[in-house]
């Protein structure tokens, strides 16, 4: 484990170019919550030039999943999201998947919009991925039943063929994950549940391999981390929470 508490850009300077396999992180958003009175660090200038960065940490075949959510000016919503998707494929990378975390209840409930309950997980990827190990926990209903396998040809035109196949008992999952957000708790105002950036953890990485965490907080990335076998750097400006982290994680460390 590496943790480094300072801002993100000079500390991922410090990091070998080509040597991350997966970041797994969630910026400040559009400061849509206050972190200790460092939001007015965090603007476009930063996440720019993070991606840059990140680009050149990132090895051939990694994946960034950069989960994140717009805030709400003078009643629009700021896109801020979108122009961050679309500035890390200027920097090079490919937008893998558009990936949608879906919490079962909104947070902040609104009386002049439909609730909302989603975040974006974009899924950057430096060239073709070099490990997927998608997850396949999603219940058949189709379960047992027999099929016949059917093939297209080049023209898109089904030819069914005389194999059959029997569905299994579960398939792979959908790119929408529902997962409940993390209970509210005094470590940190925007924890993301634990679950979540373990399965990301387990979907983009093998075991040995170096997962980033520019923005750490209280360390739930670097945690799921040490469950799962991996090697983590995280980076925490704050350095309240960066103790918080660092003690969950040595403490994690200790029990596994």
């Amino acid at each position: 484990m590496r943790l480094m508490q300072g801002d993100c850009l000079d500390c991922v300077k410090d990091i070998q170019s080509n040597s991350i396999c997966l970041t797994v992180t969630s910026p400040p958003y559009d400061n849509i919550r206050k972190y200790n009175g460092n939001n007015d660090q965090w603007n476009e200038e930063v996440w720019k030039s993070l991606f840059e960065e990140l680009h050149r940490v990132t090895k051939i075949g990694g994946i960034i999943v950069w989960i994140v959510s717009d805030g709400t000016v003078n009643g629009s919503e700021t896109g801020t999201s979108f122009k961050q998707a679309l500035w890390a494929m200027d920097c090079g990378f490919s937008l893998y998947d558009t990936m949608i975390w879906n919490k079962p209840s909104p947070q902040s409930p609104t009386q002049s919009r439909y609730y909302d309950v989603f975040e974006y997980m974009f899924v950057f990827s430096k060239g073709k991925p070099k490990t997927l190990n998608l997850l396949e926990d999603r219940k058949n209903k189709t379960a047992g039943r027999v099929r016949n396998k059917e093939n297209r040809s080049n023209k898109e035109d089904r030819v069914a063929s005389d194999r059959v196949r029997i569905s299994k008992e579960y398939s792979r999952r959908f790119n929408v994950w529902e997962v409940s957000r993390q209970s509210n708790n005094s470590n940190h105002p925007a924890i993301f549940p634990e679950n979540l950036a373990r399965d990301h953890i387990i979907s983009w990485s093998n075991e040995g391999d170096t997962v980033l965490d520019p923005f750490m907080g209280s360390g739930t990335t670097g945690v799921a981390c040490v469950k799962t076998g991996r090697r983590f750097i995280g980076i925490e400006l704050d350095e309240e929470y960066f103790k918080i982290a660092s003690n969950r994680i040595e403490d994690e460390e200790w029990t596994t």
